[in-house]
């Protein structure tokens, strides 16, 4: 597996958040497919049915605080709250019998629902 880029000089990105191959070529796909070069914004709510929340939105362009993973040209940014929940996970894209989805492999949760969009710390 290609490692990413991590982008923001101001942030240790050490053990942050990884993106896998597949994630990046989604994204790619994504993007293309929509005609635009935007950013996959991944965030941290709180609610669900396990206490926390992923989000997945598209951004225009990163904020002060954001970190920005690039991995092949896609580019992911994870906002300074969020990553302390995402801290040492991986955005990975699967694609299952049962459908395909981005999935955050999360070492931080304790428990998770099962449709694996909600967690808790």
């Amino acid at each position: 597996m290609k490692n990413a880029t991590v982008q923001n000089p101001t942030k240790d990105a050490s053990g942050q958040v990884t993106l896998s191959e597949s994630a990046a070529a989604q994204i790619n796909k994504i993007m293309a497919k929509q005609g635009f070069d935007k950013y996959l914004r991944v965030a941290v709510d709180g609610g669900g049915c396990s206490g926390f929340q992923y989000k997945f939105d598209f951004a225009d362009a990163p904020n002060s605080d954001d970190i920005v993973i690039e991995l092949n040209g896609a580019k992911v940014v994870v906002d300074d709250m969020s990553l302390e929940f995402l801290d040492g996970s991986e955005i990975d894209y699967t694609n299952e019998l049962i459908g395909s989805a981005f999935k955050i492999h999360n070492p931080n949760a304790t428990a998770g629902c099962g449709c694996g969009t909600s967690f808790s710390i």
